[in-house]
């Protein structure tokens, strides 16, 4: 990891994988300190395997993209019911 890393994508998954929604900003800190402790484990873990910087941004981003898929998906079948 660089010294110089901004950490804007770190703070987004965090926030995603804490369940704000992207659309109604409803959440709680509770649950978005929970996303930035995954994400902290989940950054520790890649960087003990020696998985190179690129690759795990890119990681997190896919986190991210399954995340809102599945608040859409959660979303579109709350709606129906």
């Amino acid at each position: 990891m660089q010294l110089d890393q901004a950490y804007e994508l770190d703070a987004v998954a965090a926030v995603i994988l804490g369940g704000t929604s992207s659309v109604g900003g409803i959440g709680s800190i509770w649950c978005t300190l929970l996303g930035a402790m995954i994400i902290a484990v989940h950054s520790s873990g890649l960087i003990l395997t020696g998985v190179p910087d690129v690759w795990q941004q890119i990681v997190k981003g896919l986190i991210i993209i399954g995340a809102l898929a599945l608040e859409r998906f959660r979303l579109q079948h709350g709606a129906r019911t």
